[in-house]
């Protein structure tokens, strides 16, 4: 049996997922991350995207707004305002967040301010890369 490592992503509304898993594959403030068992311990913030598991030598996807990523020895925990598995992110509110945050960035009298656009800019981009992976991933030309 291949080793393996405890894995717990939850968010601030739900435990997402929680189980033994061969590999972690997230998206980092300083880049790409790849945890195996016996990895050093971290703690690093995580980008809007999407968080990979390996288990039994298939990947499962899950959708995270950011957070947190902490590596012990023997769990991996990640933390995230929002997370959800990529099979559930609504690729129409996504779309039309992505809108809605290029629209504020063009409109200099909108009510939401520059940083918050972009900050909503780069979460409904990360959902859609997350879609579309997943398709690529299904296995089919979607």
């Amino acid at each position: 049996m291949a080793m393996s490592i405890h894995v717990d992503i939850v968010s601030a509304e739900q435990e997402i997922y929680s189980g033994s898993v061969e590999a972690v594959f997230a998206s980092a403030i300083m880049g790409e991350l790849g945890i195996y068992p016996r990895h050093t311990p971290l703690l690093t913030r995580l980008k809007p995207g999407e968080v990979r598991v390996l288990v039994n030598g298939k990947e499962e996807q899950f959708y995270v707004s950011g957070g947190m990523l902490e590596v012990q020895p023997h769990v991996v925990t990640i933390l995230a305002d929002t997370a959800m598995r990529a099979a559930d992110v609504d690729e129409a509110a996504a779309l039309e967040a992505k809108a809605d945050a290029e629209r504020a960035l063009k409109d200099t009298d909108a009510k939401m301010d520059y940083a918050e656009a972009q900050a909503k800019l780069a979460e409904a981009m990360a959902q859609l890369r997350s879609i579309e992976r997943m398709r690529k991933t299904a296995g089919g030309s979607h």
